[in-house]
């Protein structure tokens, strides 16, 4: 596994992590706790050690889950974990956010929080700075190392790298989103910031496996958040239409290297820019996990293979987008 520093601290991680929203075993659909024991025990023998959760995956059961590998397995691993859906929209408070690192921690069995993020956080809060400040107060307390924040869209990435202490944003970015790349990625990048980079494979669409007939469970936010029913439409398909993703995804196949998987060359693409400090794609089973960490020995991709990509994202994909950007 290749390793890259998050943000200016010299942390070194695998440059491929690890997401867990699907260890709470509710929004992806069920999970068992020996699968999700295997899965992590699988990225970690693939030279994963970077895990991603959130207090609100599965009410706390992803960060449960984890906790209990920790206490086995857990050296050489870096967790970070998020806090603020369960207060949306309006309930922010540092009390509130006390209590939720605090739950956080006691959940994963550690004396303090490697890294907290702002979970989508609205833009508002995020500009008025003071979430930001609660955040300092508690990392004198002890209770966590860093922080950073997860956004929905370009403009908030920008008000939270005003902040000099962020140590990362987590953004969505792949091939069917790529704003991000003229102005927040080299702005990060030149503030020493990490770019931490979830929904890699949107929602599993760029694996090339689903088909306009797939169907998905009616706990799994693929099948109840098709339309942002629940939370940004962003957050399912990168903001596509299914039909319409599939049918997107459909044509990028014949452009997928002979040596790769679909999903591979989408995780290849995101680690050819330089800003990125690690991927996290989510895993249902061990064999995922390891096919994810495969990615890292694999060279760039050819310059013409991101220019069509670029180009086919600006004529055929971009219009379509819904939700935050």
């Amino acid at each position: 596994m290749q390793t890259r520093s998050l943000g200016n601290t010299g942390i070194n991680l695998g440059e491929v992590g690890l997401g867990c929203w699907q260890l709470g075993g509710s929004d992806f659909g069920p999970l068992t706790e020996e699968t999700a024991h295997e899965i992590l025990a699988a990225a970690k023998e693939s030279g994963i050690n970077f895990f991603d959760t959130a207090n609100v995956y599965g009410a706390g059961r992803s960060e449960l889950l984890i906790g209990k590998f920790l206490r086995e397995n857990g050296e050489g691993i870096m967790v970070a974990s998020k806090t603020g859906r369960e207060v949306y929209p309006d309930r922010y408070s540092r009390e509130n956010l006390r209590n939720s690192i605090r739950d956080t921690k006691e959940r994963l069995g550690v004396d303090s929080l490697d890294l907290i993020q702002l979970h989508c956080v609205p833009h508002e809060i995020l500009q008025k700075g003071a979430i930001f400040q609660w955040l300092r107060e508690l990392q004198s307390e002890g209770l966590i190392q860093h922080f950073g924040a997860s956004v929905e869209s370009v403009e908030e990435g920008l008000t939270c790298l005003a902040q000099d202490d962020l140590l990362s944003l987590q953004v969505i970015f792949n091939p069917f989103r790529q704003k991000l790349v003229n102005e927040l990625l080299p702005q990060a990048a030149e503030r020493g910031v990490g770019i931490i980079v979830r929904l890699p494979l949107a929602s599993g669409l760029l694996s090339g496996k689903f088909s306009a007939e797939t169907a998905f469970v009616e706990t799994d936010h693929r099948h109840y958040n098709q339309d942002g029913a629940a939370f940004n439409v962003g957050e399912t398909f990168a903001g596509l239409p299914f039909s319409k993703g599939v049918e997107l995804a459909d044509q990028l196949k014949p452009l997928v290297p002979a040596d790769m998987t679909m999903a591979q060359m989408t995780q290849r693409w995101i680690l050819d820019f330089e800003a990125v400090s690690v991927i996290i794609p989510g895993a249902s089973t061990p064999a995922q996990a390891r096919e994810n960490a495969a990615v890292s020995k694999f060279p760039p991709l050819s310059k013409d293979l991101h220019a069509t990509l670029s180009e086919f994202y600006q004529n055929e994909v971009h219009s379509h987008i819904r939700g935050p950007y």
